[in-house]
């Protein structure tokens, strides 16, 4: 076909079709293996995957059964059927894993244990992935927790990682960040001194930046807190005020979400008067007035289980997790609640919004090819013309 058409009618045809297909279409000639493969068509394909107002969105599950983990894609659509289950691969040496993050159909692991920090960049779409080199820096001690936060770079078309260490006297220390497209981690300067975040809780990406509730002690006791964010593509730290009602509470009754496609949303929980539960939205980011209240439960309303907000869908309603593992959704206009007959048990470990893609096409290493499961991947490795890579063994232990 390459013979009797020019090359950007093959582009736009190529670029229409699902990632199954063009995975499959490598293999036509070297020709379409080279166009596929292309980091142009490949953040090309992503946009118009995005852009296209038929494409239903996915929700990413992951939860823990039967001593393994498992990853499942829903469709985010009325029913909220299963469109399959993701092949988990093993990951070298690495073992017990948790969810960084999830962008453009990346998904960012880190593993235990954490006397070492190990990262992997995994796009289960394609089963790619590269192992991230190891950072200078210590990992989790007495004096020091850390804190990552996963996110895409649109100015220079890049995914980073930023590691946030917090020292026992409440403030930031200087963070790493890692780019995929430069392959290695640098200091971060100036750093933000002002806020802490508490350790272990996840970031929020939204609007190019990561974002996590943050908070500073009072001389007298009590918190002040603000949503702590991070632009990716200045490499800034920024902050942003919360409503007045939620500035002075105990940090660890609050945490950040998802709103829509381009806000956040804080989450409260007030475990002193009966459990109470309430979300805030900021309608318009960046935007003080604009935060409202769009939610609040209380324990009494319910069957004896109080519900788990997990995040927003596509249509706005917020995604429950209610009697004790069973997913539900709530539309906030009504308040009425919508089950999904879907039963993810109490070890559901993470939710998030997913979109297939081809990020990784072109340099990760394919899990299919790793024969050796005491190995780890190499970053370096690159893909070529066939869907098998070559690996390269590489030390799992950080030295």
């Amino acid at each position: 076909m390459s013979d009797y058409l020019p090359v950007e009618v093959i582009l736009e045809i190529l670029k229409r079709l699902p990632i199954k297909s063009l995975v499959k279409c490598r293999s036509v000639c070297k020709t379409w293996n080279s166009l596929i493969c292309n980091p142009s068509f490949i953040s090309t394909h992503l946009q118009a995957s995005l852009s296209e107002p038929n494409n239903t969105p996915f929700i990413l599950l992951r939860c823990f059964k039967k001593g393994k983990e498992n990853y499942f894609l829903h469709y985010d659509n009325d029913d909220f059927d299963e469109f399959k289950q993701l092949q988990f691969p093993v990951f070298g040496c690495l073992s017990y894993s948790a969810v960084v993050g999830s962008c453009n159909g990346l998904v960012c692991l880190t593993f235990l244990p954490q006397d070492v920090l190990n990262f992997i960049f995994w796009n289960p779409s394609i089963q790619k992935y590269i192992t991230l080199p190891q950072p200078n820096i210590c990992c989790y001690t007495d004096d020091v927790r850390l804190n990552f936060g996963f996110g895409f770079d649109s100015r220079t078309n890049d995914y980073k990682l930023l590691i946030v260490g917090v020292e026992q006297s409440e403030t930031l220390i200087e963070p790493y960040l890692f780019s995929l497209n430069e392959n290695c981690w640098k200091r971060v300067t100036p750093t933000s001194p002002k806020y802490a975040v508490e350790a272990g809780i996840s970031s929020t990406y939204v609007n190019g930046a990561l974002h996590w509730l943050g908070y500073q002690r009072g001389k007298i006791g009590g918190f002040s807190n603000a949503i702590l964010g991070f632009d990716l593509s200045r490499e800034e730290f920024f902050e942003i005020s919360l409503p007045e009602s939620l500035v002075w509470l105990c940090p660890m009754d609050l945490s950040t979400m998802r709103y829509g496609e381009s806000s956040i949303a804080v989450l409260k929980r007030d475990w002193e008067d009966g459990e109470l539960l309430e979300l805030w939205v900021m309608k318009e980011y960046g935007v003080v007035e604009s935060w409202t209240k769009v939610l609040a439960l209380h324990l009494i309303d319910q069957s004896g289980w109080f519900p788990r907000v997990l995040g927003f869908r596509k249509n706005g309603e917020i995604l429950l997790q209610v009697d004790d593992g069973e997913m539900a959704s709530r539309d906030l206009n009504c308040q009425q609640m919508e089950p999904h007959r879907v039963e993810v048990g109490a070890e559901l470990l993470y939710v998030g919004s997913y979109v297939e893609s081809l990020v990784l096409l072109d340099k990760a290493v394919d899990v299919r090819s790793v024969s050796d499961a005491n190995h780890a991947i190499d970053s370096s490795d690159s893909d070529d013309s066939s869907d098998s890579d070559e690996s390269s063994e590489g030390e799992c232990k950080i030295t």
